[in-house]
């Protein structure tokens, strides 16, 4: 009895106990727990709207399940530093559009694009002279080809005259697929379709295929399921060795369409994060100087989980021919004595010599035209692209007034 009357004191103690640490603690005051939207609510005037502009850097990316907005919402969740800097993702539509975008659209101040864009646009005469109007902060990673089938199509061949889906208009898919398709003298119906949209009008039979551009492992095709289903592989024809890349896509990348111990090879093109040539003098550079010291100084905290797995891939310092590097990017790489390839490591690769060439690891590679063909290679080995070694026209889409010369926004 007296031990019951103990442990009833004892519970009676610590009630008391816990209500006067109750009342001791604070009461949670909402407008306390971030100082940015009390400061902005409570005191805003035309200062802070002219700080909050200053100090808002959007990025344009992509389509919904792509790898370009999984980009944008990491930089976002990383860089994002109250209203000393705001990173803002905007959805896109692609490539081709991003570069319309940058150029044209009030507010945009970085995009994704890869680097068959600017060509595809040039020789179609849609735009002039975009390698002036351009600059890159640095290049991101390798994007793959995915070509998702029925498995009674076995060779891309097979796709000539079906139809076949390339995602929205002027993106990165629908850029891609006319090049290498158009090089590889295979003649699909394509449509344009979004990617969710697409993959299911693909698994009820109105389509044949499904074309996404898009880093590995692609968080839409990630999720597709069906046994009907799989990956056509792209030979790396020598069509396409002036502007893309050997790569593969494994059951690692993706474990419900392909089996463990076998992979399918493919070609990717290199993405880069671009922005438009602003003069030293204006607000629009300074932003994006600021941007680029708080990417750059932040970097590897992208590098890892839970962050996208091709942030591993990304290399500050890489080069990307035929593009010019925003001066505070180089500025930046510079002073903290961050360096292109080492140009030993790529002679070494580029070598044919059997006593230097590093036969073990370096895929063996049909011969290329020009150096920088051979530095796109070399660039995908370093990040582990070529885990095997890689073993010819369309009508043109209708010819449309070239884009004239912008105006900065």
């Amino acid at each position: 009895m007296r031990g019951l009357w103990a442990m009833a004191g004892f519970a009676v103690i610590m009630l008391i106990s816990g209500a006067a640490a109750r009342a001791q603690a604070p009461e949670l005051d909402p407008p306390k727990v971030s100082d940015s939207p009390a400061s902005i609510f409570q005191s805003g005037s035309a200062e802070t709207k002219q700080a909050l502009n200053a100090n808002s850097v959007s990025i344009i990316t992509g389509t919904i399940g792509g790898t370009y907005v999984q980009f944008g919402a990491d930089l976002a969740s990383v860089l994002d530093d109250g209203n000393q800097l705001r990173i803002l993702p905007i959805v896109g539509h692609g490539s081709a559009q991003n570069v319309a975008d940058i150029l044209y659209m009030q507010g945009v101040d970085l995009g994704i694009v890869r680097t068959d864009t600017f060509d595809y646009l040039e020789k179609n005469g849609l735009a002039r002279n975009l390698r002036n109007q351009f600059t890159y902060v640095t290049k991101l990673y390798n994007e793959e080809m995915h070509v998702i089938a029925p498995k009674t199509i076995r060779s891309l061949k097979e796709l000539d005259g079906k139809m076949v889906s390339v995602d929205l208009p002027n993106g990165g898919t629908f850029v891609t697929a006319q090049i290498v398709f158009e090089r590889l003298g295979i003649r699909p119906k394509f449509v344009y379709v979004e990617q969710r949209i697409a993959l299911e009008r693909l698994k009820s039979g109105e389509l044949d295929a499904v074309i996404a551009v898009q880093g590995k492992p692609s968080g839409i095709l990630s999720q597709l399921r069906d046994e009907r289903l799989h990956f056509l592989a792209v030979d790396y024809d020598r069509s396409l060795q002036t502007d893309y890349l050997p790569a593969s896509l494994s059951a690692r990348d993706y474990p419900n369409l392909i089996a463990d111990g076998e992979q399918v090879d493919t070609i990717a093109v290199p993405a880069v994060l671009a922005a438009y040539n602003w003069a030293p003098n204006t607000g629009r550079y300074r932003k994006l100087a600021m941007f680029v010291d708080n990417f750059f100084t932040k970097f590897p905290a992208l590098q890892n989980p839970p962050f996208h797995p091709k942030w591993t891939e990304v290399s500050l310092s890489a080069p990307v021919p035929g593009w010019r590097r925003f001066a505070p990017a180089k500025q930046w790489l510079d002073s903290h004595g961050v360096t292109p390839v080492a140009s030993a490591k790529f002679d070494e690769f580029n070598s044919p010599s059997p006593a230097t060439a590093v036969t073990p690891v370096a895929p063996r590679r049909p011969p290329l035209a020009g150096k920088d063909a051979v530095l796109r290679q070399f660039q995908a080995w370093q990040v582990g692209q070529n885990d095997r070694p890689p073993p010819p026209v369309i009508r043109p889409p209708r010819k449309r007034d070239p884009l004239p010369t912008p105006v900065p926004q």
